[in-house]
């Protein structure tokens, strides 16, 4: 085989490659294409299986697009240099993290956007979804007592604190729960982070809750996002009965690897 003929062959392997990451991708649910702005909305096929709560989230994403184009048509006209490299891109998917009982469905909603800046950025937030209601939910009905300050959540967020101490060390980021990026974390329902309910060794059950933090939010920008794993035992003294049922079993070996 003579030089261009490995060239040849080369240009074709790396087309190849390139096909098969664009098929690999989710097609994006909503797009919105324009001078100002790329954006998009994904579901994941868990999602769109269940029709209600795929209109649910469609409407938040598109909300969310359409927010977007206007904030990005605006500065544009305010100063068109901001986009002289080019659209902001900015997009927004949901994921499904577990299925509980059949019906409670643990979602992680992540955005990226890259406006031009020293780099982009990216937030995680989650939606727990009752499919019997069809409705969006908190974990309150999980216990017998969720108040701020509450025996509850002070028993969550020090598990919390515990679980991110443990990360921080992992990853060799020196930080400890007394440290200024942890008050963030506050014994609070709306203020302890976004929560879902974790999978699990048995199936049906959660192993415990996961709480998911952006970047920036726990660490400096550098360190990435972080997750905070509470196992149910911890929390097994304020469970309600409902909560009794859906708890269970361990979390599944490699559950902590990646985000979620």
């Amino acid at each position: 085989m003579n030089v261009l003929e490995k060239s040849c062959v080369v240009l074709v392997l790396v087309a190849l490659s390139i096909q098969t990451v664009h098929a690999a991708e989710p097609k994006a649910d909503f797009e919105i294409k324009t001078k100002s702005i790329e954006t998009s909305v994904t579901l994941d096929a868990k999602i769109k299986a269940d029709p209600a709560l795929a209109q649910d989230c469609l409407t938040e994403g598109k909300a969310w697009a359409e927010k977007n184009r206007a904030d990005a048509d605006r500065e544009r006209k305010q100063d068109p240099q901001m986009f002289r490299n080019g659209a902001w891109s900015v997009e927004l998917k949901y994921e499904t993290r577990s299925v509980v009982d059949g019906h409670y469905i643990s979602i992680v909603r992540s955005d990226y956007t890259n406006t031009g800046g020293a780099h982009p950025n990216s937030g995680v937030n989650t939606i727990l979804w009752d499919s019997s209601a069809k409705k969006r939910i908190s974990i309150r009905p999980f216990f017998t007592e969720t108040a701020d300050g509450g025996p509850t959540m002070k028993a969550m967020a020090k598990a919390v604190l515990t679980s991110l101490t443990a990360e921080k060390k992992k990853r060799d980021a020196g930080e400890t729960a007394t440290d200024g990026w942890f008050e963030y974390v506050q014994p609070k329902l709306l203020k302890i982070g976004a929560v879902t309910l974790a999978p699990s060794t048995v199936a049906g059950k959660s192993s415990g809750l996961t709480f998911h933090y952006p970047p920036t939010a726990v660490g400096p920008y550098a360190e990435g996002e972080y997750t905070a794993y509470v196992p149910w035992e911890t929390l097994k003294p304020y469970l309600t009965p409902e909560g009794v049922n859906i708890f269970g079993g361990a979390r599944p070996k490699g559950d902590d690897d990646g985000q979620q």
